[in-house]
């Protein structure tokens, strides 16, 4: 059977998950419906949130109450609202609700639902270890569409953790710029007195983010406890960077 999904946000994101389930054959969208919870949803597999931070709250809440599992895409909430959440527990099955208890489901919470923006978190990790043997200096610079409201953005945020981890700084620089209708525009950079490196990020369109939406939800169905899109990204991305031996050839 499909996956059943529901979407709260009938914005530009929402609207690109909503047109790509419809090219899919294995994701139908039940519902699409806006800032507002209406009271009579109909029971869906995921659901996810995509229109505003004030909103993750309340859909954390109707998640566990429903026994919905959830995929939070939207930026500039606290994350401290999931740290009542079960831990990450992967591949598990759901646990059956008995008597009161709350039914037990998975959340999935992605400030980029791009597998390149997850690659691009690990080559800052990197690059952030380089900073730290050559004392380089380390910033992430980002653009975004003049709606946007939060800044730094959720990615530039990732970005920033992965150099601050890699190079043990406390501080890295971050600029934000809002201008035009720019889908969104990410730079690491890496800059010494001899050279520079930067690492640059742009979506050319939302299909990119629309379609790694769908792969969460995918993902995401079955399992119980808290991730983030880098847990989905890893099963993809992590053997890059494990070299494997190179087959020598028959004689």
């Amino acid at each position: 059977m499909p996956l059943q999904i529901g979407i709260f946000g009938r914005g530009r994101l929402g609207s690109a998950i909503a047109a790509a389930a419809e090219q899919s054959d294995d994701i139908v969208v039940a519902w699409l419906v806006g800032h507002q919870t209406p009271q009579d949803l109909a029971p869906v597999d995921v659901a996810l949130e995509v229109s505003h931070a004030d909103a993750v709250a309340d859909r954390l809440a109707w998640a566990h109450e429903s026994g919905t599992d959830l995929i939070i895409g939207t930026t500039g909430w606290d994350p401290a609202l999931t740290q009542t959440s079960p831990q990450s527990v992967p591949s598990q099955p759901r646990a059956a609700a008995s008597g009161g208890e709350r039914p037990a489901i998975g959340i999935l919470t992605a400030p980029n639902f791009s597998l390149t923006v997850a690659l691009m978190r690990r080559i800052s990790l990197a690059l952030g270890r380089y900073a730290a043997l050559t004392g380089a200096d380390l910033a992430v610079s980002e653009i975004h569409h003049t709606r946007k409201v939060d800044a730094p953005s959720g990615t530039a945020i990732l970005l920033r953790e992965a150099l601050a981890q890699g190079s043990g700084q406390d501080a890295i620089q971050t600029t934000s710029l809002r201008l035009g209708d720019v889908v969104g525009r990410h730079d690491v950079h890496l800059t010494s007195a001899a050279e520079a490196i930067t690492l640059t990020h742009e979506a050319h369109n939302r299909e990119t983010y629309a379609l790694g939406a769908l792969t969460a939800a995918r993902w995401l169905h079955g399992r119980r406890g808290t991730f983030t899109f880098d847990d989905l990204a890893a099963e993809v991305l992590d053997p890059l960077f494990h070299s494997t031996p190179t087959q020598k050839e028959e004689p």
